[in-house]
């Protein structure tokens, strides 16, 4: 019904910047709000950045003014700009969102995850 689909992950030294996106696609009516989660290896997902479709954004303490998470609504995208990577910014990093696929139905949709990787 909904696909998300990301990219833009890699392997990124410490200190430099990678740029997400998250492209859905599929019945979508209309698209509420948006994340990126990160997973990695041993720990649990957990909520890096939000967006809602104002523009309306909360970031994990984290990731505070280093990540930037912004959205296209006529494209369907979300994007996730990442600057001064640390090594513990590595993980998998998936998108998600809150789409209604007709009037009064509502389902959330996640993507596959890309990996990011932050070494020297």
């Amino acid at each position: 019904q909904v696909q998300l689909v990301e990219s833009g992950g890699g392997l990124v030294q410490p200190g430099g910047s990678l740029r997400l996106s998250c492209a859905a696609s599929g019945s979508i009516f209309s698209i509420y709000a948006m994340g990126w989660y990160r997973q990695a290896p041993g720990k649990q997902r957990e909520l890096v950045a939000a967006i809602t479709s104002g523009g309306s954004t909360n970031y994990a303490d984290s990731v505070k003014g280093r990540f930037t998470i912004s959205r296209d609504n006529a494209k369907n995208t979300m994007y996730l700009q990442m600057n001064s990577l640390k090594p513990e910014d590595a993980a998998v990093y998936y998108c998600n969102a809150d789409v209604m696929i007709r009037v009064g139905v509502n389902i959330i949709a996640w993507g596959q995850g890309t990996q990011v990787t932050v070494s020297s």
